[in-house]
This record gives structure tokens, C-alpha cells and sequence, in this order.
């Protein structure tokens, strides 16, 4: 445990992160602006289906290969991170997890137009993708390694992170909330698993467009009540995130303070915890999409991080604010106490249960559930593109088995070495896919370049006619 956590806060150290910032920055400054100046469009192409072609190849529509996305990536990131963050850095972190959203979208718009255009059929006439892909493909067999060695760390990080560790997460929430026993729990989850992953990236798709919504409705409708009951407070709470980005918190109390470093630090690494831009793991769904240019569904995709960060992380980090569930000055609403000792979705469900009540309690709770078992379905998309990759189709039956036996222990076991290894793993993912995102811009930038100039407006004069 030890080695691992030395292991895994060199990984996420300063380096990483201003490599992953790094990269966000150089790609939106090539591809000017792009994720600002077409965000209107790239809503319009994943949530209408005006701009959709029926000769388009593909296994889902945009609008499916989106929910996919989004139920692996909206997690308890959303919900427990967004609380780390502030705890950590004050709220001047929400101002940082913005900004590292904001160019996030880059980093992710190049992912998917990658994985479309590297894209390749199995043997099962489906689309496969990622950064395996476009390693290989793009800059040659001679990085090879580094495929080999995105796809062996994406698909043991499925197994922890995005799997046994959110049947753990469920199985304690259900039994704080309901008294259920973890072993209940990991049975029903594993059984719902088996049903949809047997499926096939269809049904995977089309159950993650039924739970998106739900669990867009259930977790920002509450945090939207508290907000229209505190509507005099929204400003001053943006006023106190504004102010704390580039002045320290001063210590209060037993409140040590925060220096303006930290709550860079902490927005930084949340926001890509809960974004995902840089990892890689959009580009192993993006590829399955109907479109019929790269650069569309690469549009749709970074919508994606719009979402996560700009709206679902914005809505929790402005609860904690008002409601004052951070150790500094307090809150902007009177008769609220809490305890300092909560964290993470602790934190969070205090904070809704402030102003909303047991209903609070509730909503966060529902809302782990959901969380948690999207992204159980979503990364198993993505470890059975990894495990794909470097076994063929006919080891994914075995994966399958796997990953499903994964998600009932997970409920039961004690996971701390599992989330160490998977940390490890999972930021092992983002060096060869930055690498690859690095080396091989002119191509983004050509191709985007290639659809505005070429196809865009045939395309959307032909859609109008």
C-alpha cells in the first residue's frame, strides 16, 4: 500500500497535471477556440437528430454514444469529489475545476475525432477504438508498447475504479440509508450487470440513455430546489468562488487556512477526476457512433465534459457554498451547523439535507446509486475494448464472467488495495494517450479544418433543403 500510494502521488503530482493542463491549453490554441465557438452547434448534433445520416456507419446513434460516455464518466466524482476539492482548496477550486473543464473540451473533442478516424471492425462487424487505435495506427507499430500498455491498464482499471469500487461505494451508501446488508447488494448488482453487459453495446447504450436523464433529474432538480430557495445567495456565492481563486482563505479558528496554490492543486486534479479529459476513455466509445465525418462526433463528445463539469460539478460546489459545508468563514444562509469532520459525499448529502431535510439525505443517497451503477455499466465498455484489443473477441466471454464476479465481491470486500492499484492504473492510461494526443495535432487540426471547409455547410445546406 505504501509503495502503491508513493507510486500514485508521483503520477498525479504537479508534472501530470500540468501535462494534462498543458495539453487541454496547446489544443484549444491550435484548434482556436473551437470547444467555445461550435459549442451551440455540438449541442445541437448530439441532442436533435436534424443533422443525423442514415448512410452514417456506426453500431449507436450520437445521442446514445453520449449517454455511454456520460454514464461512465457522471459519477460520485460529481458528488464526493467536487467536496474533496473544496475541503481541500477552499472554493476557489470550483473557479480551477471551470477552467480545467473549459479546456478539458479540447483535450477531449481530439480524443473522439482520433478514435472515429482510427477506428477499426472486429470480427463481430462492431466499431473498436481508443487510444490503442491511434497509437498504433497514427504514429506507427513502433509505439505499439505504449497501446499494449494503454489497453492492459484500462482494463484492470475497469475492473477497480470503475467497477468493484462503485458497487463498494453503493453497497455502503444502501446500507447507511436502507439497512440492507452488503451481500444483498452485491448480488442484485451483480445480476443487473450480467443482464445489460450480455447485451452488447446496444443495450449498454440504450440503458445508459435511460439512466443519464434519470440521474440528471433526481441529483440536479435537488440541488436546483436549494438554489430557488436561496436565489438572493447565487451571486455572493459566485462572488466568494471568484475571490478565493487568487486570494488565500485565512485561517479561522482551528482552520488552518488555504493558500491560493492549493485550491489550483485541488481544482486541477477534481476537475480531471471528474471529466476525464486526458484519460482517454472517451475515445473507446466514440468510435462506435454513426457519423459520417470524425469531427462530428468528436463535437458531441466534448459536450460531454460541458456537462460534467460546467453543469453537474457547478450545481454541488454552489450547494456547498451557500449552505457553508466548508471549514473557512461559514455559510451564506443563517441556522446551518455541520460537522467538520465530513468529507466527500458525506459532505455533500449534509449539505442537501441542511435545506431540504431526510428529502436531501435521500437525493444524494438515490443519486450514489445511480451514479455508481452507470458507471459500472459505462466502464465496462470501456475494459472490454481494452481486454478486445490485446485478446481478441473471443476473450471477452471470460472478461465479461470477470467483471460481473468484480462487481458482487466489490460490495463486500475491502477494496483500499484494489483503489490504490486502480489509481495507479488508471493514470498510467493518460500517458500514452497524451503522448499520442501531442504527436499527432496537425492531424486534429487538419481534419477539423477538412469538415468546416469541405462538408459543413454541404451538409447543413442539404439538411435545411
Amino acid at each position: 500500500m505504501d509503495m502503491l500510494n508513493k507510486i500514485s502521488g508521483l503520477l498525479w503530482g504537479t508534472p501530470s497535471l500540468i501535462l494534462l493542463f498543458g495539453t487541454g491549453l496547446f489544443l484549444t490554441v491550435v484548434l482556436k477556440g473551437l470547444q467555445f465557438r461550435r459549442l451551440k452547434y455540438a449541442f445541437e448534433l448530439g441532442f436533435t437528430n436534424r443533422h443525423e445520416s442514415k448512410e452514417a456507419e456506426g453500431d449507436v446513434s450520437n445521442f446514445k454514444a453520449l449517454m455511454t460516455a456520460l454514464a461512465a464518466t457522471i459519477g460520485n466524482g460529481n458528488i464526493a469529489g467536487v467536496a474533496t476539492a473544496v475541503t481541500l482548496g477552499g472554493p476557489g477550486a470550483i473557479f480551477w475545476m471551470w477552467i480545467v473543464g473549459l479546456l478539458g473540451m479540447a483535450t477531449k473533442y481530439a480524443e473522439a475525432l482520433l478514435a472515429m478516424k482510427y477506428r477499426v471492425k472486429n470480427d463481430k462487424g462492431e466499431f473498436s477504438s481508443g487510444p490503442m487505435y491511434y497509437v498504433e495506427r497514427g504514429l506507427g507499430k513502433k509505439f505499439r508498447f505504449l497501446a499494449i500498455a494503454f489497453a492492459g491498464f484500462g482494463a484492470f482499471a475497469a475492473l477497480g475504479i470503475g467497477n468493484s469500487v462503485q458497487s463498494n461505494t453503493i453497497a455502503d451508501v444502501v446500507h447507511d440509508s436502507f439497512g440492507i446488508n452488503g451481500w444483498v447488494t452485491g448480488i442484485v448488482l451483480a445480476v443487473l450487470t450480467a443482464l445489460i453487459v450480455f447485451g452488447g453495446i446496444q443495450r449498454i447504450s440504450t440503458v445508459a440513455g435511460f439512466f443519464v436523464p434519470i440521474m440528471a433529474v433526481l441529483y440536479i432538480g435537488g440541488a436546483i430546489i436549494i438554489l430557488a430557495v436561496n436565489v438572493d445567495q447565487i451571486i455572493p456565492a459566485f462572488g466568494i468562488i471568484f475571490h478565493y481563486a487568487f486570494n488565500p482563505v485565512a485561517a479561522t479558528g482551528g482552520f488552518a487556512g488555504i493558500v491560493v496554490m492549493e485550491a489550483v492543486r485541488s481544482g486541477v486534479s477534481r476537475g480531471i477526476f471528474s471529466n476525464e479529459a486526458g484519460l482517454g476513455t472517451a475515445a473507446l466509445i466514440a468510435g462506435n457512433a454513426k457519423a459520417e465525418h470524425p469531427v462530428k462526433q468528436a463535437l458531441v463528445a466534448m459536450t460531454g465534459t460541458f456537462i460534467v463539469t460546467i453543469i453537474v460539478c457547478t450545481m454541488t460546489g454552489l450547494v456547498l457554498v451557500i449552505t457553508g459545508f466548508w471549514d473557512a468563514t461559514g455559510g451564506l444562509i443563517s441556522g446551518v451547523t455541520h460537522d467538520p469532520s465530513l468529507d466527500g459525499g458525506a459532505l455533500t448529502s449534509a449539505a442537501f439535507s441542511a435545506v431540504l431535510g431526510k428529502a436531501g439525505e435521500y437525493i444524494v443517497a438515490f443519486s450514489v446509486i445511480f451514479f455508481g451503477f452507470s458507471t459500472i455499466v459505462g466502464w465496462y465498455v470501456y475494459g472490454e475494448k481494452c481486454f478486445e484489443y490485446l485478446v481478441g473477441t473471443k476473450g471477452i466471454l471470460g472478461y465479461r464472467f470477470v467483471y460481473i464476479l468484480a462487481c458482487g465481491l466489490g460490495a463486500v470486500a475491502n477494496l483500499s488495495l484494489v483503489w490504490a492499484f486502480a489509481d495507479v492504473a488508471n493514470a498510467l492510461m493518460m500517458i500514452p494517450n497524451l503522448v499520442a494526443l501531442l504527436l499527432l495535432w496537425k492531424v486534429v487540426v487538419n481534419e477539423t479544418n477538412d469538415y468546416f471547409e469541405n462538408h459543413y455547410r454541404k451538409t447543413e445546406w442539404k439538411r435545411a433543403s
